[in-house]
């Protein structure tokens, strides 16, 4: 953990280069220094059948989910929610000066009972 995830209308592929998006969110989480680096993931999922306000082919959407493990206090969940955020819109901004686009993030807090995870990446970055 965290977890990234995209999810974006396809009318907005041409327009996004996710992997200096994800390089810049990493880096972020790492440097504060409440999420191990062997942990971090993202992944980005076109959305082919969607809609956008009254369906206007230029409406478009981007939703980014940050799923992260239990324990971490809420200041710096806060902190890293408005700065992950800002990082978000400011990678968008090309796309939102030049058009319509939703955009909307969440960070999601995952029950430590109810999660899994098997991680052997973990021990390359010890």
């Amino acid at each position: 953990m965290p977890h990234f995830i995209v999810e974006y209308s396809a009318n907005l592929h041409e327009q996004l280069e996710f992997q200096a998006l994800f390089k810049e969110l990493h880096e972020y989480v790492v440097s504060t220094g409440a999420f191990p680096l062997g942990g971090v993931r993202s992944r980005a999922i076109r959305c082919e059948d969607y809609r956008v306000a009254d369906g206007r082919e230029e409406f478009a959407f981007l939703n980014l989910n940050l799923k992260i493990g239990h324990g971490r206090d809420m200041a710096l969940k806060k902190e890293v929610a408005e700065k992950v955020f800002a990082i978000l819109c400011d990678w968008m901004k090309p796309v939102t000066d030049n058009g319509y686009c939703q955009i909307s993030f969440e960070m999601t807090e995952l029950d430590p009972v109810l999660k899994f995870n098997k991680n052997n990446i973990h021990t390359l970055f010890k």
